[in-house]
């Protein structure tokens, strides 16, 4: 599916059931930079580069495909068959420069070779190969887990800072209302008590913005963990704003299909559960084999008083006792709970995917009614009724409560709409990683659409 170009995204309603979400992230990670840099002149981060270092350079990932490693030399082994053993051996040899009197040297040289990798070696291989397999489902499902975390981490950063403006915005209005209000009961035109509120007010708003701030500290650390790298030095991480991304259209239909309800098999987590049950059934044909062990063959040569005679021989175990009927059962215990946890996986897979589309359909519809027509319409009436409020309170038309209930209003509104947002933004990739979306994948395509904020 070809993904719209950044600046076709509009709104124009949805053509599937649950939203666009191939088109939706396009929008999503398009927000530009417009947040105060506070990370000594370097230019803010991107979702697409914060997912990029992630799912590449991040320890969990490295570890994740170390372990691939790991099995799949695992696999070289169980494919080798068993060395052959040469065995020498004399008797009635000479002692002290003398032969043993009345004996004939005996000299036989065999080579005997083990039978049992003949049978056994197949389900070995079987079970290494879905071993490969399920850690490389598991490897890139530790990727997209570790996307979503990065994703949520970001998100909070961007909550935090827009909380931390809106603060500080509110704290610079509160101190021309209370240098108003100072000024009215110094001209004796104020009671005291209208001073004295309006500075409680005041005081409350700056306790919230260290609050804030506290808050902003520790998302950065958060996302921090996420980031860091021996290229990127321990500076305050600052993210893409939010006040541009309200010319950004939060969501578009135009061009966009829904995905195939059964591409969610695919699922690197399932993956990895299916080739782990996969590998249970391969254990228990390899335990099976394990009944008859020891099985070999031999051949070589006897040298005794000048005549040499060939030996041959066959070692098979007689099975009286079954010595791994334990194992056997243990084996196919462990392979009936593998399969009934790729059950319950799937179970929990197809209502996850019905709930993540539910969400984002919710969330998205919500944020279109917020940003129809045009974009900053439902801020706009905030910052309208605001100074409405405190233009009416200088004209003796409001009192001090309903200017400071005004305000409080803008803060809210201003802070709900984000969260809304952030909240619909992040619920388009938790749904592409319920889909079975590659977020990996993702991202060479997102950045050749030229969204702004990713790598170059």
């Amino acid at each position: 599916m070809k993904i719209a170009p950044y600046q076709s995204c509009r709104f124009n309603g949805y053509r599937s059931h649950y939203v666009p979400t191939r088109v939706l992230v396009v929008c999503m990670l398009g927000a530009s930079a417009a947040w105060a840099q506070e990370s000594r002149g370097r230019a803010p981060l991107g979702l697409v580069e914060v997912l990029s270092t992630v799912l590449t350079r991040h320890p969990l990932v490295e570890a994740a495909v170390a372990r691939t490693r790991a099995a799949s030399a695992a696999r070289i082994t169980a494919g080798l068959p068993v060395n052959p053993m040469l065995t020498y051996q004399v008797d009635n040899g000479a002692v002290a420069n003398s032969a043993a009197a009345g004996f004939q040297r005996d000299v036989m040289t065999t080579l005997a070779l083990p039978l049992q990798s003949i049978y056994q070696r197949l389900p070995l291989v079987h079970r290494a190969d879905a071993v490969v397999r399920a850690t490389t489902a598991e490897a890139a499902d530790t990727r997209q887990q570790l996307g979503l975390q990065a994703t949520r981490a970001y998100y909070r950063v961007a909550l935090s800072q827009e909380s931390v403006a809106v603060a500080r915005d509110l704290t610079r209005w509160l101190d021309t209302v209370v240098a108003y209000n100072q000024a009215r009961v110094r001209e004796g035109v104020a009671a005291e008590a209208e001073l004295l509120r309006a500075q409680i007010e005041l005081d409350r708003v700056r306790a919230d913005a260290a609050l804030q701030e506290a808050d902003l500290a520790g998302a950065r650390v958060v996302l921090g963990a996420f980031l860091q790298t021996a290229d990127r030095p321990r500076d305050p991480l600052v993210v893409v704003g939010a006040a541009e991304l309200l010319r950004v259209p939060v969501a578009a239909g135009t061009g966009a299909t829904a995905a195939p309800d059964s591409g969610w098999l695919g699922r690197p987590d399932l993956l990895g559960l299916r080739e782990r049950a996969a590998a249970a059934r391969a254990a228990v044909s390899s335990e099976r084999t394990m009944i008859v062990r020891e099985l070999g063959a031999m051949i070589g040569r006897r040298q005794m008083g000048g005549s040499t005679s060939l030996v041959a021989g066959i070692s098979l175990p007689v099975p009286l006792f079954d010595q791994n009927i334990g194992e056997i059962a243990r084996a196919r215990a462990e392979s009936d709970a593998e399969a009934l946890e790729l059950v319950a996986a799937e179970r929990a897979a197809g209502t996850q995917i019905a709930g993540a589309r539910e969400v984002a359909r919710v969330l998205a519809e919500r944020a279109q009614a917020l940003a129809s027509g045009d974009a900053s319409g439902f801020l706009a009436r905030a910052d309208e009724s605001r100074r409405i409020a405190l233009g009416a309170y200088r004209e003796g038309g409001a009192s001090l409560l309903q200017v400071l209930d005004a305000a409080r209003a803008w803060g809210d509104a201003r802070l709900m709409f984000f969260r809304l947002l952030y909240a619909q933004h992040e619920s388009v990739l938790t749904l592409l990683v319920a889909e079975g979306n590659d977020l990996a994948r993702l991202l060479p395509v997102l950045g050749a659409a030229g969204a702004p904020g990713s790598p170059r």
